[in-house]
């Protein structure tokens, strides 16, 4: 029976439980030849570069791909007319702990042939780089700007390679890597000691920055909540 006297702020001064089973990466049906057009025909094209096609969820195609051969091979769905897969819907990553490969996930569909395809490809841990599709789909640009951020993989060629939800200058490595503390990786004491020392640019989007006026700094006093509009001050009802 649950324990009623812990609320959801118990467990989160609690950390993080480990789980009894050892976390592994999802896996799915083994597809085979001619259950997906598009990896049939990588597999024609690009001999060795499909490492496994796996049906997940019921209908979704994955197919992992060499990472030395990925940009290729988006390239060549991308462009040829048999397949046409216009629309990158998104660049993710998956990290499942362990010592595992990351995976660099994109999501792609075909507006003219009605397909999707979820294309992988695996990084070990001592060589977290891969090349940029931003040539291809220029979505890719702030997609892979959030996977370098949020799990620390590089993406060559990208022509704006930076952080764009950390801070640029943000120290505690990457957030939803496995190997991330729940509370960060410095003390509260340190963490706290950065914010209170951070600069105005960490506030404030070049523009704002550019007016020529000082930037505004909240005193604790003034950070204190106001009394709402039309509140009874003693006057007649």
């Amino acid at each position: 029976m649950a324990d009623e006297t812990k609320s959801g702020l118990d467990a989160v001064s609690e950390g993080p439980v480990v789980s009894d089973d050892t976390e592994t990466p999802a896996s799915g049906i083994e597809a085979g030849a001619g259950t997906h057009a598009t990896v049939d025909a990588v597999r024609e094209v690009f001999p060795g570069a499909v490492l496994r096609h796996e049906i997940q969820a019921g209908d979704q195609h994955v197919v992992f791909v060499d990472a030395a051969k990925g940009h290729d091979v988006l390239a060549w769905i991308q462009q040829d007319p048999a397949h046409d897969y216009a629309f990158l819907t998104d660049v993710t990553c998956v990290d499942y702990g362990g010592g595992a490969p990351l995976q660099v996930v994109y999501q792609l569909f075909s507006l003219t042939h009605h397909l999707t395809l979820r294309v992988k490809c695996e990084l070990p841990l001592d060589s977290l780089e891969i090349a940029s599709v931003c040539d291809l789909w220029q979505t890719a640009n702030w997609l892979e700007r959030e996977v370098y951020d949020l799990f620390g993989i590089t993406f060559t060629g990208h022509p704006d390679l930076r952080r764009i939800l950390m801070p640029h200058d943000y120290e505690e490595g990457h957030p939803l890597r496995k190997d991330f503390p729940l509370r960060g990786r410095f003390s509260r004491a340190e963490q706290t000691l950065r914010a209170l020392n951070q600069e105005p640019e960490h506030f404030y989007i070049p523009s704002e920055l550019q007016t020529g006026l000082e930037p505004q700094h909240l005193t604790a006093k003034e950070t204190r909540a106001t009394p709402q509009v039309g509140a009874d001050s003693g006057s007649e009802g």
